[in-house]
């Protein structure tokens, strides 16, 4: 398993335990035997607002990170929009299939609304030249957040 792989798995057992953690980047370098680049990169790739993270960074003098687990379902429609604003313009197909996992993984999205979603989505399916694809792909899965996050069905 790649050191990055062990990070994050790390990093989201202790997640499990609590939707907040905090910790302090150079204890966690040191758990790890690496340089604290390595944690900044794997909490720039893996733990994203469009994969259902908070990092908050505090560095200097006993910094620290905070790093929050977001519950979907409990997004209101403001910090939905914030999430919407954090993919920018487009979403490429890695990102997208991060937002698609970490809903099935609370539950969120059934096995079979996964999976539809996923082909929707995939360049296979959205067989356009970029960057207008990835740009469809943001407002399909746009329209998706905003049909699973109402509060009236």
């Amino acid at each position: 398993m790649s050191l990055a792989k062990r990070i994050e798995e790390y990093i989201k057992r202790l997640l499990q335990e609590e939707n907040v953690i905090e910790i302090q980047r150079s204890e966690l370098a040191e758990e790890f035997q690496c340089v604290p680049s390595q944690i900044n990169y794997v909490l720039s790739t893996r733990f994203t607002p469009a994969q259902g993270y908070l990092v908050e960074s505090r560095r200097g003098g006993g910094g620290y990170l905070r790093i929050i687990k977001l519950s979907w379902d409990k997004l209101s429609q403001k910090e939905i929009q914030d999430v919407y604003s954090s993919f920018g313009d487009s979403l490429d197909q890695w990102e997208a299939e991060g937002i698609l996992r970490r809903l099935k993984e609370e539950d969120i999205l059934t096995d079979r609304e996964y999976y539809m979603l996923k082909a929707i989505i995939s360049r296979d399916t959205l067989q356009i030249s970029l960057p207008e694809r990835d740009f469809i792909r943001l407002r399909i899965l746009q329209a998706a957040l905003t049909a699973i996050s109402r509060d009236d069905l």
